[in-house]
């Protein structure tokens, strides 16, 4: 495959995700089911820190765990929701270095995922998330809901943008481009995927080899689903 088709590919998914992430958070949800969602999500992210405090006490991984806590599985949205999409995906192509347009549509794909699966996890287990949240009680949302397809496919975009980070900071002065792109890319709309890029390029260099975080990310979520999935069977 040659670099032209790879970057048509990574625009055209750029701009698909681009899209569906602003409808997505342009919903608003009732006041009950937004504490529900932030109850269920807070709750993840306790379980993701505990899952890799082993990483995070080693300093060189620190800012690899913090961003795949902070960036990658926490709630937010790196588009703005008034963005006009039209207008930015051009800009975009522009300003950004080839490379990082796949980065940028896994991305956005993996926050489309998972503010989907956690809004469907949230109203399945319901009532529950009203009180402490037990292991028992996320295992039940889960098997009520399945989804194992989307599951597995949010491990593997984990994986996925880790590996296009590592390819990102391997391409020269790609420090010195994504500086320059700060201030036009706030100008656009893009200040929240800009800062997305930085941290990501600063958690990647300072990781160096991330064979390792990759691999315990898949293994120990992967476990994590399986047994989800199986929790009170025979």
């Amino acid at each position: 495959m040659t670099e032209r088709v790879v970057e048509e590919i990574g625009a055209e998914r750029l701009r698909y995700w681009l899209e569906l992430n602003r409808k997505l958070h342009e919903t608003e949800l009732e006041a009950e089911q937004q504490r529900r969602l932030d109850r269920l999500q807070h709750w993840q992210r306790n379980r993701l820190a505990s899952t890799y405090a082993d990483f995070y006490q080693q300093a060189r991984y620190r800012k690899a765990v913090r961003f795949f806590l902070d960036d990658l599985y926490a709630p937010g949205n790196l588009v703005r929701r008034n963005t006009d999409v039209l207008r930015v995906y051009p800009v975009m192509k522009r300003l950004l270095p080839d490379q990082t347009l796949l980065t940028v549509a896994h991305a956005l794909e993996l926050q489309a995922l998972s503010t989907r699966l956690d809004q469907a996890l949230a109203l399945a287990m319901g009532p529950v998330l009203d009180q402490n949240i037990s292991m028992d009680d996320y295992a039940d949302g889960y098997q009520k809901l399945g989804c194992e397809v989307p599951r597995r496919r949010q491990i593997e975009l984990s994986q996925v943008i880790g590996q296009d980070l590592d390819k990102l900071i391997k391409l020269p002065l790609i420090a010195r481009t994504l500086r320059m792109c700060r201030y036009p890319a706030r100008l656009a709309g893009l200040g929240q995927l800009q800062s997305f890029l930085e941290r990501g390029f600063e958690a990647f260099r300072t990781m160096g080899t991330s064979g390792a975080f990759l691999d315990a990310i898949v293994e120990r979520e992967t476990e994590l689903l399986n047994a989800l999935l199986t929790r009170g069977q025979p």
